[in-house]
């Protein structure tokens, strides 16, 4: 007679057991990946960089607000407030998207945080697609713009609607760049006419150290073409998800996988971008390894 086999049942029990191995693991790791998410949807980091150039008559820093989408850091944004005055401006440059167009939703939140800084720095407001976006389509968002922009006057800010404004102290010409909605299309960008700047801006002032507040990254190379020395946007919130390690994004809010300009600093040329990850979120309301950015800007004379 044979004895009972030593091995009846193993196979079968070892199947269950990695599975249940393999269902413990990957709970582990949800559960870590839903804790990143909400720690990173929910802070910020400050990110800083250093600009240097003949141009540049004196020393000033500038701290960079974008894509804030009308996110709160604590009660009345007293975080970011708390942030912005640690870094002790000079002003402050805004990259657009302050609000989020949406029919009846409240800009109270941007507005409150403006009027605490407009008190305490100069502003530089540069319009992104949602700001544009509200006045374009007053069928669809009603007065929005009419009460957002004037809102802004009472606090003493215009913002640069295809204008510029001379910071002659700093040596620094500010430029705001609002361009067309059909230059934010989603899946792929449009193709930017050579003379479009030009058409909207004028001829960049070479006697002055040219910053441009340019919502859309897509078009930096046009950017850098046109004469601006250094360009400020945002619009791609460090592409929602970043690959940990490669510290890539994965799709921005145009629905681009994997984009070039997904968050950092890029250069074309003479020209240097500084690209926001930004504050806030709207569409896809998360982030993941990609907390939100306050930029610091510290521009120089070359010999400092």
């Amino acid at each position: 007679m044979y004895g009972p086999c030593p091995f009846t049942g193993t196979g079968a029990n070892t199947g269950e057991e990695m599975f249940e191995i393999f269902v413990t693991i990957l709970g582990i790791v949800l559960i870590v990946l839903i804790w990143v998410m909400l720690y990173d949807s929910n802070r910020f980091i400050v990110q800083t960089h250093r600009v240097e150039d003949g141009r540049i008559r004196k020393k000033c820093r500038a701290v960079v607000l974008a894509d804030l989408h009308n996110k709160r850091y604590g009660r009345d944004n007293e975080r970011l407030i708390a942030a912005v005055r640690a870094q002790e401006p000079d002003m402050i440059l805004i990259a657009g998207d302050m609000i989020t167009a949406r029919p009846g939703k409240s800009q109270e939140t941007a507005l409150r945080l403006l009027e605490v800084l407009a008190k305490e720095y100069p502003i530089c407001y540069g319009n992104g697609n949602h700001e544009y976006r509200i006045k374009i389509y007053p069928d669809t968002y009603g007065d929005m713009a009419e009460k957002y922009g004037q809102a802004l006057k009472e606090m003493g800010i215009e913002p640069l609607v295809n204008s510029r404004t001379l910071l002659a102290e700093y040596g620094l010409a500010v430029y705001g760049l609002e361009i067309d909605r059909e230059y934010y299309r989603r899946f792929h960008a449009a193709k930017m006419e050579d003379d479009y700047i030009a058409g909207v801006l004028g001829q960049a002032d070479p006697g002055f150290y040219t910053v441009l507040l340019a919502h859309d990254p897509d078009y930096f190379p046009q950017y850098a073409a046109w004469g601006a020395d250094f360009v400020l946007a945002g619009h791609a919130h460090g592409c929602v998800i970043r690959v940990p390690i490669l510290d890539r994004g994965v799709i921005s809010p145009s629905l681009r996988l994997f984009p070039k300009y997904d968050g950092g600093i890029f250069r074309e040329g003479r020209s240097t971008m500084v690209l926001s990850r930004g504050l806030g979120m709207h569409t896809i309301p998360v982030r993941l390894f990609n907390p939100a950015e306050l930029w610091v800007v510290d521009f120089a004379p070359a010999d400092s």
